[in-house]
């Protein structure tokens, strides 16, 4: 029987080792595994294959993963926060918002797998492997050269920044990239009919951009994965901006 509790307003379903390995067992080659919302705790399932299955919205506490094939499975918003996977296979997966804090993920294949909005603060990623197809994980602005960045600001300004080649620069997993300095170039309303000499950031009320004038950021956070931190904090493109 399983035991259930609830995480996050949702019926969270418990499974031991030996459940798992039971429905491993008579799970049949051609059909797929649905394992949404499913807890696992305190556990060693190292060396298991577990490629294809829908975790969605599961958990893994305090579980050894370390070479488990991940392939093809749905990982999407999974606490998997402080396990073990090394060398684990992701081929394929859907790690979209996946939380990965603390995670030892070295050696690990990420090759066409999808981290869009996954947290990989604090993880050790040496030696991971990724390739053209694999999304969301590398860098989402230019890591060389200069590069026109947009805000948007209190009251609807949408604020044109000159990130220059020497600023640095990263991202996460997400659109929104942040870099140490920028040229406030022009602050506009969304149509583009107004023009504007100031705007209010929505972050700090207290900060103001002026047109014309250069921001710095002296304390910038270069950990890319430490989204949520210091420096300017820019979109691509003024549609990524105004949406958000």
């Amino acid at each position: 029987m399983w035991r259930c509790r609830k995480k996050w307003g949702i019926v969270v379903r418990k499974m031991s080792k030996g459940q798992l390995e039971d429905i491993l067992a008579r799970q049949k080659s051609n059909m797929s595994l649905s394992l949404r919302e499913v807890s696992f705790e305190d556990m060693d399932l190292s060396g298991f294959s577990l490629s294809g299955i829908d975790f969605t919205l599961g958990s893994f506490q305090n579980v050894r993963l370390d070479g488990v094939d991940f392939s093809g499975s749905i990982i999407e918003n999974v606490l998997l926060d402080g396990c073990s996977m090394k060398g684990a296979s992701f081929r394929n997966a859907n790690m979209k918002t996946a939380s990965l804090r603390y995670c030892d993920m070295r050696n690990c294949d990420i090759r066409g797998a999808s981290l869009f909005g996954a947290v990989l603060e604090y993880a050790r990623l040496d030696g991971i492997i990724s390739d053209e197809k694999t999304q969301w994980f590398r860098m989402h602005c230019p890591e060389k050269g200069a590069l026109l960045g947009y805000k948007k600001c209190v009251n609807d300004r949408l604020v044109q920044l000159l990130i220059p080649a020497d600023a640095k620069r990263t991202s996460a997993t997400l659109p929104s990239c942040r870099c140490s300095k920028a040229k406030v170039l022009t602050i506009k309303s969304f149509d583009s009919t107004k023009e504007f000499d100031e705007a209010w950031s929505l972050v700090d009320e207290n900060f103001v951009y002026h047109k014309g004038q250069w921001v710095e950021v002296l304390d910038f956070n270069e950990d890319r994965w430490m989204d949520s931190t210091t420096g300017i904090h820019f979109w691509m493109s003024r549609e990524e901006a105004i949406a958000y």
